[in-house]
């Protein structure tokens, strides 16, 4: 586990998505040794870089609100 402080995760997100959707996560988060949501947040930041959107800007954003 890294070594610094920890990440609090403080936002909630739900979503509906069709079962064969979920069942396609579950299979992919235990197959990368990942829970769902860590598979989730990893897909959304490789998803970002891809098409251009510096979410380390973002971050710095939403912690100076």
């Amino acid at each position: 586990m890294p070594l610094g402080k920890p990440k609090l995760k403080t936002a909630i997100m739900n979503l509906r998505v069709e079962p064969r959707i979920k069942s396609a996560a579950e299979k992919a988060a235990k197959k990368a040794h990942r829970s769902v949501t860590s598979l989730i947040e990893v897909l959304v930041l490789e998803y970002c870089e891809k098409i251009g959107i510096d979410t380390a800007e973002i971050t710095q954003l939403e912690t100076r609100k």
